[in-house]
């Protein structure tokens, strides 16, 4: 056989000019252990992910003699060398050349799925309020969402022991007392007045972390804090919407997320964040179940469920349960999902962005009046917001940069 490649006209060799000239090469590959070879998948970064290093192949094998059998094994390398080149020359798709395309996506369905679940949540206040019952239903519908995506395998359900959960169980009651407060307060006053309100919960945080975790805050911090402290006095003072237990609600909240930030530091692990944030919410559900039939079952049975019923009719109130409380859940999954893709910096901006537009298309669609005053405060408060999160995300940044150096 070979005698009749090498003897066939110019024609033939001059298509197989490939063929013979690298055979040892080819040959030392081939012959090399599959085990010498760098076969570790590269990182996952911005959605496109690195190739595995092929530069630790073992040439160190003497070049063989040119037989019959050497021939016959240089053919089958040099085909998949071949091959590897034709993947390599195979097009890109277009969102692994623009990464930033499904980041972009990621914070437009975190801030519509925010927005929309604010909105929805404040409507059905409306026409049924009962905070605490609504609170089990957003936790609920996000419980039943786990256990369906566990049973597919969409993730893995990660185990959990007593350890683990003496660990979580802290954390899932200052997140269902917070989810709860939060939602007396929407219920009791404009949803644009809440998260005011709420964008003190910085405050607290560095409160927490100086005099209870002992850490030292810079002064730069502190001062950053301070505009957000006199936009929501101003706002207070003139909303026209204010109440006490509105008021009272979204302080409480403040604190209960800013304690969740500190039992979750301590209650590091590493499972990762799609089941921690399951077990949570199921924790969460079991806290928040005694309050609503305790405070609420006695009135949700004699009339809050036929008053409710009466005016929207059990279709659209059964409806509108539902999807708030997927709304709920998603949106939370998506900012975590973000979080995961950018870096704190980004994510910091983006959630003060995020509560701009809430604030916003609240009062577009509620029509609430804010007086002159109140427009101001808020604005001063996000601001102030805007400041102290991107001090604090570079002051991280630099201490990521000092520990890896």
């Amino acid at each position: 056989m070979e005698s009749r490649v090498l003897s066939s006209g110019a024609t033939t060799i001059s298509t197989l000019p490939r063929l013979t000239k690298p055979a040892g090469r080819i040959n030392s590959v081939a012959v090399s252990s599959p085990a010498r070879l760098n076969t570790n998948g590269g990182n996952l970064v911005w959605g496109r992910q690195l190739r595995p290093s092929l530069l630790k192949l073992d040439y160190s094998s003497p070049v063989p003699s040119v037989t019959k059998p050497a021939k016959r094994d240089a053919l089958k390398p040099c085909s998949a060398t071949a091959s590897d080149s034709a993947g390599d020359a195979a097009p890109v798709s277009f969102l692994a050349k623009n990464p930033w395309l499904v980041t972009g996506f990621f914070f437009f369905m975190w801030y519509f799925l925010n927005v929309i679940f604010n909105i929805l949540n404040k409507k059905i206040y409306n026409y049924f309020p009962y905070p605490y019952f609504v609170s089990v239903i957003h936790l609920a519908v996000g419980v039943v969402y786990c256990l369906g995506s566990w049973t597919v395998g969409l993730p893995k359900r990660a185990p959990i022991d007593s350890n683990l959960l003496k660990l979580l169980i802290p954390v899932a009651f200052c997140h269902a007392l917070g989810h709860v407060t939060s939602n007396i307060s929407f219920a009791a006053v404009a949803v644009s007045f809440t998260h005011t309100i709420k964008a003190l919960e910085p405050f607290f945080n560095a409160a927490a972390s100086q005099f209870i975790l002992g850490q030292s805050i810079p002064i730069t911090l502190w001062l950053s804090l301070a505009p957000v402290v006199i936009g929501v006095s101003m706002a207070s003072l003139t909303e026209l919407s204010f109440n006490w237990l509105g008021f009272t609600s979204a302080m409480i909240s403040n604190i209960s997320f800013t304690y969740r930030s500190i039992y979750s530091k301590k209650a590091m692990t590493d499972m990762d964040s799609t089941n921690l944030y399951a077990y949570i919410s199921i924790i969460a559900l079991l806290f928040c179940l005694p309050p609503a039939v305790i405070l609420e079952g006695p009135k949700l049975l004699n009339h809050g469920f036929s008053d409710a019923i009466a005016k929207v009719g059990m279709t659209k109130f059964v409806t509108d349960l539902f999807w708030v409380g997927m709304f709920y859940h998603l949106y939370n999954q998506l900012a975590t999902n973000t979080l995961e893709r950018v870096a704190p910096l980004t994510h910091a901006v983006g959630n003060v962005l995020k509560r701009v537009f809430v604030i916003g298309f609240s009062i577009i669609v509620f029509g609430n009046k804010i007086s002159t005053q109140t427009a101001i405060g808020t604005s001063i408060a996000i601001a102030g917001v805007a400041i102290y999160s991107l001090i604090k995300a570079k002051i991280e940044e630099e201490k990521r940069s000092l520990k890896s150096a």
